[in-house]
């Protein structure tokens, strides 16, 4: 899971399951897009989650 570290900057470290499952979610959000400029667009509306180890 995902851990949030504070700091100068909030990091997000990662393992790597929460790297997979962000890949697995790309592929999702892009597996129909036809060019660049639309892969950008679909990644502005979409919502990428990890969930955070507390």
């Amino acid at each position: 899971m995902a851990r949030i570290i504070e700091g100068k900057r909030r990091l997000i470290k990662m393992n790597a399951n929460d790297v997979m499952a962000v890949i697995r979610q790309y592929q999702f959000v892009v597996k129909n897009s036809i060019n660049y400029e639309h892969t950008r667009e679909l990644l502005e509306k979409a919502d990428f989650y990890l969930p955070e180890d507390v």
